[in-house]
C-alpha cells in the first residue's frame, strides 16, 4: 500500500509529461543493470563521473545494448578518488553535463526494474541530478543482488555467514573479474552475477 501511495505521488510530481514512459509497465523479462562512478561516498556531496548500464532480456546480457556516459565534473576531483576509478578531470574535460546524461540514463532504462551492487547509493546519486530536472525520483523497481545473493547462500535452519563483498560473490558463482571501479565493467559484472543466480 506504502509503495503505491509513494509511486502516486512521484507521478503527481512529474514536471514533463513525456517522461510519462518511466511510469509504465516494464517490457516482460527485461531488466537493466547500472553503476556509477562518483568522486566520493556521500551521494549529498559527491558528483557523477560515470554511469555504466547494460540490458539483460530472460537470461541473457544484451552487451549490444549497453549505456557508457562520462559527465564532466564541475570540480577538481581529488586524488583519493583517481585512485579509485582512475579517472582524472582532464579525461572528462569532454564529458556530458550531468542533466544531459541523466536524460540519456532515463531513456536508456525506460521503466525496467534497475540491478546493482549496494543500489541504494547509485540510485541516490541519480536522484540527486533528477530531483530538481524533473521533480520525480526514479520509479522503478529496484533489485539488491547482495540481498538475492544472500537468500540463495543463506540456511534458514542452520544460519551461516555469508560473504557480501563484490569479489568474494564473483568468486563464488566462478564469475571472471573485469577491470573494477570502471561503472560499465561493473554494471556487467552484476548482470553476469544476477543471470547466474536466476539460472540457479
Amino acid at each position: 500500500m506504502f509503495n503505491v501511495l509513494h509511486q502516486w505521488l512521484n507521478r503527481r510530481r512529474l514536471k514533463y509529461e513525456h517522461y510519462a514512459f518511466l511510469f509504465e509497465a516494464p517490457p516482460d523479462d527485461e531488466w537493466v543493470c547500472f553503476d556509477c562512478e562518483t568522486t566520493g561516498l556521500n551521494p549529498k556531496k559527491a558528483e557523477l563521473l560515470s554511469i555504466g548500464a547494460v540490458k539483460i532480456k530472460g537470461t541473457t546480457i544484451l552487451t549490444s545494448q549497453k549505456l557508457e556516459l562520462f559527465i564532466k565534473p564541475r570540480s577538481e576531483i581529488d586524488e583519493t578518488s583517481i585512485k579509485i576509478h582512475r579517472l582524472r578531470h582532464c579525461d572528462l574535460e569532454h564529458g556530458l553535463p550531468p542533466q544531459e546524461a541523466i536524460l540519456r540514463f532515463l531513456h536508456f532504462i525506460g521503466s525496467r526494474p534497475l540491478v546493482g551492487y549496494y543500489l541504494e547509493f547509485d540510485v541516490a546519486m541519480i536522484n540527486k541530478y533528477l530531483k530538481p530536472l524533473l521533480g520525480i525520483t526514479l520509479p522503478n523497481p529496484q533489485i539488491e543482488i547482495s540481498g538475492l545473493y544472500y537468500d540463495l547462500k543463506q540456511n534458514v535452519l542452520h544460519p551461516v555467514h555469508v560473504d557480501l563483498r563484490f569479489d568474494a560473490i564473483l568468486a563464488d558463482l566462478n564469475i571472471p573479474v573485469l577491470g573494477k571501479h570502471d561503472a560499465f565493467n561493473d554494471a556487467l559484472m552484476t548482470a553476469m552475477i544476477y543471470v547466474k543466480m536466476k539460472n540457479k
